[in-house]
């Protein structure tokens, strides 16, 4: 099952916009990000946070508190998707606004679950979240087609079939993985900790 989580930085792009209303999944606002989606026409089917920088009044009926105040409204909201058993969850609206924001929704796709495909959508590329035990991760890159890899967690990573491969390296949070590229081929990618891999959308 697959969910979208609009947060609330900048509006998205126009291509993002228009892959969200294609998609036909449910839209939930994470706190203020419920104001941004319907400020451009998009429908939220619920408001999920702890409502401190959304306009409660005009969703009475379609929120959930999540008052708990030890993670961001980002982490609760996805903790709360993967409890209703959504498997794949693309997160919009997550950039712009102070930096931490954009180390903290890294750090959240660290924290969260394993069980669920999580994606954060940029305005050009996309942030897949690989989850050690979810097993090996495979995707297809054109010849020459630039990707990145991250770790965020710690332990040893492989990535096979790409420009340059990786056997059981421990990465950490480096420029190793920055940049590494397709040979028009499937590409494997695996870690004992959890990866991030940022590719074009």
């Amino acid at each position: 099952m697959r969910g979208v989580l609009w947060c609330n930085g900048s509006i998205p792009n126009e291509s993002v916009v228009e892959w969200v209303l294609s998609a036909g999944v449910p839209i939930f606002g994470v706190d203020g990000g419920a104001d941004k989606a319907y400020g451009i026409g998009v429908e939220v089917v619920e408001v999920l946070g702890d409502m401190d920088s959304v306009d409660e009044s005009a969703w009475r009926g379609r929120t959930l508190p999540l008052n708990e105040q030890s993670s961001s409204d980002l982490a609760k909201s996805i903790g709360e998707l993967i409890r209703r058993g959504f498997d794949e969850i693309e997160i919009v609206g997550a950039d712009g606004g102070d930096p931490s924001h954009i180390l903290g929704n890294w750090a959240v796709m660290n924290d969260s679950p394993s069980g669920a495909r999580i994606r954060i959508h940029h305005e050009e590329q996309v942030s897949t979240r690989i989850h050690p035990d979810d097993g090996v991760f495979s995707i297809e890159f054109e010849e020459g087609e630039i990707f990145s890899v991250f770790a965020i967690g710690t332990g040893k990573v492989w990535i096979t079939g790409a420009r340059w491969e990786v056997d059981g390296e421990n990465l950490g949070l480096s420029s190793r993985g920055l940049h590494n590229e397709g040979r028009g081929a499937v590409v494997k990618i695996k870690g004992e900790g959890v990866l991030l891999l940022i590719s074009k959308r």
